[in-house]
């Protein structure tokens, strides 16, 4: 019989996630009834939210169970269908996890144009980050012709995105990264107008310097000390769309807040400020926009993109860990089988 693999959470991690957390297990390929198709894994998506799903802590999604399959988004080949919709060679985003084979009864699959553009991209720019990115920015942000957009993380998948639309749209785009080779990135390849590094001890007084009009907008991925630098230079009515906190996801508890948290109540009141947690599944019915726009500017080659890409589902923690401490460039992705396009 012919095996599979797939990895489940072993153990919740305490701080940073370890190997330990994590197991492989072989697994016999299983084979789909009436209604079903058997799903082959191609791509893999690493994402930030993943570490929240180890925990079981209150959120907006459901805790990933002990010895329950990694949730995370995949594209996949149809090995085999008994689903009137979709036939066996076909490629879809769907929801596999980190597993080599899944069974799908075709609910929540979208099928992928291997032509239109690489299939790695539906895990990307023109996936669930690019849409973050685009439903964030544009619904929440709102960026006008010439007002200052500062992303984080920006040589990220999202933050990418959101940088290079704030300029399809007439903004300035400032972002902050981490490392040299990142910034450049960023400016040189991206077209970001600035990008400064979190990890310089004068990144504020470089940001307050790259912004001399202050911040219009702040989409916020990492939080921690970079938001601390961007608070003072908020413009009054500035849009913060939080998408992810990514310097506290390894906290062992919550930070208590004290004088930080009276600093930015005052900021809220005293500039009028509109800060918005949102999660992409908020903006569902934004989807045919989103691949509309973002397809057109991807072919138009205003939006680019990069991948850091690990071969193996075995080697999926390793990414996944490392993705976490910033050692990723772009987008993360696990390669687990041979691509269709």
């Amino acid at each position: 019989m012919a095996t599979a693999q797939r990895i489940v959470l072993a153990s919740r991690p305490v701080g940073e996630p370890k190997p330990e957390n994590f197991r492989l297990e072989d697994v016999p390929v299983p084979s789909p009834g009436p209604g079903q198709v058997l799903l082959r894994t191609i791509w893999l998506s690493l994402d930030p939210y993943m570490r929240g799903r180890m925990s079981d802590a209150p959120s907006y999604a459901q805790p990933v169970q002990i010895d329950q399959v990694m949730e995370g988004g995949t594209v996949s080949e149809v090995a085999a269908s008994n689903h009137p919709d979709f036939k066996a060679g076909e490629v879809v985003l769907s929801r596999a996890g980190w597993q080599t084979h899944f069974i799908s009864d075709g609910k929540g699959l979208r099928k992928v144009d291997a032509k239109a553009a690489p299939t790695s991209t539906a895990l990307g720019v023109l996936g669930m980050p690019g849409m973050t990115a685009y439903t964030g920015l544009l619904d929440i942000g709102k960026p006008q012709p010439g007002e200052t957009v500062v992303v984080a993380a920006a040589s990220g998948a999202v933050g990418s995105a959101v940088g290079q639309i704030a300029k399809i749209k007439g903004a300035r785009a400032i972002g902050i990264a981490g490392g040299a080779e990142k910034c450049k990135y960023v400016k040189d390849v991206l077209g970001f107008d600035d990008c400064l590094d979190h990890r310089d001890p004068d990144m504020a007084a470089k940001l307050k310097a790259a912004c001399p009009k202050g911040i219009d907008v702040y989409f916020e991925n990492v939080g921690g000390k970079v938001f601390e630098a961007v608070l003072p230079l908020l413009n009054p009515f500035a849009r913060i769309p939080v998408c992810g906190l990514i310097a506290q996801y390894n906290a062992f508890e919550e930070e208590k807040g004290g004088k930080a948290m009276s600093f930015l109540m005052r900021n809220v009141l005293t500039k009028r400020l509109a800060i918005r947690g949102f999660i992409v599944s908020d903006f569902a019915s934004r989807y045919g926009d989103f691949i509309t726009d973002m397809t057109k500017w991807f072919g138009e080659g205003k939006l680019k993109y990069r991948e850091t890409v690990e071969d193996g589902l075995a080697n999926a923690p390793r990414a996944f860990m490392g993705m976490l401490r910033g050692e990723n460039f772009g987008k993360q992705l696990v390669r687990v089988g041979p691509d269709k396009g």
